[in-house]
């Protein structure tokens, strides 16, 4: 995908807690529109193997963000991003992802801000918590940051056979997606809907992350000018590789449905190619699964 480069001061990049660049918040308040709210009350009635590509909260989601670790290097966000190729692809995926999806929140009366993207080595603390290379890439709704180690790139490739860059940036734009989720309030309407009905925790968060999943098809469906040949079979193999099925046999566990938190692999590959061929973020109804 032939992403343009990235403006160091129109995203929100960090490493170890402090923004690397200067912000551009979009919004405002503007028009009633598009984008779904999905009314999960009527309803009323996790994490995968691996926990790969997920959303991670606490009580802290409550309490406001927690305190980060302090920035082991005063760098710019251009310094950040220009690390290595995979933070460069990954900027430049979170550049062109808000230039997506800022206008869409302004059509629908959405005051939008956008997300932060902290690159880290090991472990760090999120506004959720702690977090690990292992639990993979993950967004966290109480600093409305994107975190990721960007070793999970190789294990992407070299364990699970999701290669090329298309593959990458479904990652990043997965968990751009979670944001979505957060800023339009699906995300507090399954967290209360789980609370309601336990018993429906797994369902409901499948449908949330494949949602997330559908949301990374309309990024790339609304740039399809930027799509090269082979790139959609990369981020379908890529979402293929990640369903719950698949991590449970490479794990060598039986697969068992019930305890599925993202989806199987044809769910998954089915949502991101709806997302993909509609570019329409309404076709992303995953909640009723039609």
């Amino acid at each position: 995908m032939r992403l343009d480069d990235f403006d160091p001061d129109s995203i929100r990049v960090t490493e170890g807690g402090r923004s690397g660049g200067f912000p551009l918040v979009g919004g405002g308040k503007l028009g009633c529109g598009t984008l779904i709210i999905v009314l999960i009350g009527a309803l009323v009635f996790g994490v995968d193997p691996g926990q790969m590509l997920g959303t991670i909260e606490s009580v802290q989601q409550q309490q406001g963000p927690a305190t980060t670790p302090q920035e082991t290097a005063n760098r710019s966000a251009s310094e950040i991003c220009r690390s290595n190729a995979y933070s460069l692809e990954a900027c430049n995926a979170l550049s062109s992802l808000n230039r997506t999806w800022q206008p869409l929140f302004q059509k629908a009366n959405i005051p939008f801000e956008q997300p932060t993207l902290t690159f880290y080595t090991g472990g760090t603390r999120s506004g959720c918590g702690a977090a690990q290379s292992a639990m993979g890439p993950f967004y966290c709704p109480a600093d409305q940051g994107i975190y990721i180690d960007v070793s999970f790139y190789d294990q992407l490739e070299q364990q699970l056979g999701a290669k090329g860059d298309f593959a990458r940036y479904y990652v990043i734009a997965h968990e751009y997606g979670h944001h979505v989720q957060h800023i339009t309030g699906v995300n507090q309407q399954v967290r209360q809907a789980q609370r309601q009905n336990p018993a429906q925790e797994n369902a409901l968060q499948v449908s949330m992350e494949l949602q997330a999943d559908c949301y990374a098809g309309v990024w790339a469906g609304r740039n399809r000018d930027l799509i090269e040949p082979g790139d959609m079979e990369e981020g379908l193999t890529a979402a293929s590789a990640i369903g719950d099925d698949a991590l449970m046999r490479g794990a060598g566990q039986a697969v068992n449905p019930e305890s599925f938190t993202h989806g199987s692999s044809a769910e998954r590959m089915r949502w991101l190619k709806r997302g993909l061929d509609t570019g329409n973020e309404d076709a992303c109804d995953t909640f009723s699964r039609q």
